[in-house]
């Protein structure tokens, strides 16, 4: 598939709840974020093109009192994840206020996977 993201996501460590929110139902589990979108892994695949309001459950942010975010969205995209059961579901959002903007930036920052390799020192041999 061609990369046509306009910002890098980047993956999560936190086990972050997404739901439709009018729907009421549990759509699955964050993956990746950034501040134009989001990957969410799902027990069930959304046609692409489905636009929906995502309620997305906040885990603990310092500085940050509310518990979820609510962001129009669309599907760009659907793939079946490496595991047969789940689907990859691609959401780009559709209107992001400044505090919501400011709340994805935190997650980011306080719940990335980070690939770097540590600094360690270097012993003398």
């Amino acid at each position: 598939m061609q990369e046509r993201r306009k910002q890098e996501r980047k993956s999560l460590m936190a086990y972050t709840q997404v739901y439709d929110l009018y729907g009421g139902l549990l759509i699955g589990y964050l993956a990746d974020l950034n501040l134009l979108g989001a990957m969410v892994i799902s027990e069930r695949e959304i046609a692409q093109s489905t636009e929906l309001t995502l309620a997305i459950e906040l885990p603990e942010l310092p500085g940050v009192t509310a518990l979820r975010i609510t962001i129009p969205a669309r599907v760009a995209w659907h793939q079946p994840d490496l595991s047969p059961q789940y689907f990859n579901l691609g959401f780009e959002f559709k209107e992001v206020t400044e505090f919501q903007s400011k709340v994805i930036q935190a997650i980011i920052d306080n719940y990335q996977f980070r690939r770097d390799a540590p600094n360690y020192n270097i012993r003398p041999a």
